[in-house]
């Protein structure tokens, strides 16, 4: 077989043709670089886009079947600013991190620098203090805008969620600050729980260090078991903050319920602390009652008396989260009958009846139907009527399913309530539209009601 020429690239096969003239290019960028002192960055990054270059034609050097020019794709391109390049990757960053040491870098290629066991910044070779990566919004638009005048576009970051770790560094932090929070030091346990709250959102793996030590949890909320829980309301906050932020990871959850002391303080919480602390010890009541052995448990502690009193309030930011855990805890058939006695009926039906939160609320109603009391209850509150008029207008399927399975239910405990149906039946046809254009669930109990109305009507003409 005949060897190939240099000749400058004629007669070379595809792949050889672009390594040489990738060659001829690095050749040209580095004897800039050599020969001149004051060399520009734009030559270092010309030499080092013909590497990466080269590099892709040796992994990738079938050409044949997919012929295309490297040197066009690679070396055509506009050499993007030189903060808009990772300095592991040394390619343009798809999603810009601030390291601790307020370096720049892509999440991807810093994550696998952390996990591979490095404690320093790659750039500066400082010792980092945590291993929190924080979104450089600012470099990513500018890069975002860089693309788009170059008509260049960006892929979305990759997300390996496995990339996720615990540095030495942020672990014995944590350690330190759970033993301040044990000391009687007031002001000291304030910044503590501050850097505390903050850590186990911001670095999710570190929840991780709660289950691996049996009085962790007891260590954060120390500072609430020593006298008036209320004593230091933004000190309660931080510390019921990051409970709710630690019982996110699953594997918490039955650890964080079955100490003694959180749900109690939780409750306590609820009642008496801050709105937000209100709202967020709500939503760590939800959170924890994912798990039906905690839903027991939360009942059994007396949380739904707090919780429904949270929902009565009308606060915004906290009724959502009283209604989720509500919701939770009521999937148990046990806690149902305890949840209608707490005055949850009552509460919820003034709340649909001013169009308050109707989503949630109805699943609510729905699910807590099964029980006779609160059928009952919500018989003599006006239910239906308010369940009509909320299926005439309102526009969301699954509320218009839930309106009519609670109807369906209510006639079929008390026919007397079919009379008012009737009566609406008979004006706006509000049941039988349900069951020509609702959903098959929500025409199955409709056609359901249609035929008790129908075996109701003829009773009547009877008698």
């Amino acid at each position: 077989m005949a060897k190939a020429t240099v000749d400058g690239g004629r007669g070379l096969p595809p792949a050889a043709k672009v390594a040489d003239e990738l060659k001829r290019e690095l050749q040209r960028a580095v004897n800039s670089i050599v020969e001149d002192d004051d060399y520009s960055l734009e030559a270092n990054d010309r030499a080092m886009q013909c590497l990466c270059a080269l590099k892709d034609l040796k992994v990738k050097p079938n050409l044949n079947s997919n012929p295309f020019d490297i040197r066009t794709l690679s070396l055509s391109l506009p050499i993007p600013p030189h903060e808009f390049v990772c300095p592991l990757s040394h390619q343009l960053m798809k999603d810009p991190v601030v390291l601790a040491s307020g370096q720049t870098y892509d999440r991807p290629f810093i994550q696998k620098w952390l996990k591979d066991g490095h404690r320093t910044c790659p750039e500066t070779k400082q010792v980092l203090s945590h291993s929190v990566l924080t979104p450089n919004h600012l470099v990513k638009k500018m890069i975002s805008q860089w693309c788009q005048k170059h008509g260049i576009e960006l892929p979305g970051p990759s997300v390996d969620e496995d990339l996720d770790i615990i540095i030495n560094a942020d672990r014995d932090r944590l350690n330190l600050l759970l033993e301040t929070l044990s000391s009687s030091n007031v002001p000291e346990q304030k910044k503590a729980a501050k850097q505390v709250r903050v850590l186990t959102k911001q670095i999710p793996p570190l929840r991780t260090v709660f289950g691996e030590c049996s009085d962790a949890v007891t260590k954060l909320l120390n500072p609430l078991l020593s006298g008036n829980v209320n004593d230091h309301p933004d000190l309660q906050e931080d510390l019921i903050t990051a409970v709710l932020n630690i019982s996110i990871h699953d594997s918490n959850k039955k650890l964080v319920a079955e100490n003694p002391v959180v749900i109690p303080l939780l409750i306590e919480s609820l009642k008496f602390g801050t709105l937000e602390t209100r709202s967020n010890s709500a939503a760590a009541l939800f959170t924890l009652s994912a798990l039906d052995s905690n839903k027991h448990i939360i009942v059994k502690a007396g949380a739904l008396k707090p919780l429904v009193d949270l929902l009565a309030e009308g606060q915004p930011l906290a009724m959502k989260d009283a209604a989720s855990a509500i919701f939770n805890l009521s999937v148990v058939h046990e806690n149902k009958g305890k949840a209608v006695s707490e005055g949850t009926i009552k509460v919820i039906m003034k709340k649909i009846t001013d169009r308050i939160l109707i989503d949630e609320l109805l699943a609510i109603l729905a699910l807590l139907s099964s029980h006779h009391k609160a059928i009952e209850e919500m018989g003599e509150l006006g239910a239906i009527s308010c369940l009509l008029s909320i299926i005439k207008e309102d526009t969301s399927d699954r509320n218009k399913e839930n309106c009519i399975a609670i109807l369906y239910t209510l006639c079929y405990y008390d026919r007397t309530k079919l009379k008012e149906i009737w009566i609406d039946e008979s004006t706006n046809g509000t049941i039988s539209n349900l069951a020509q254009r609702g959903t098959s669930r929500a025409k199955r109990k409709a056609n359901g009601i249609l035929e008790r109305l129908s075996r109701y009507v003829s009773l009547v003409h009877t008698t």
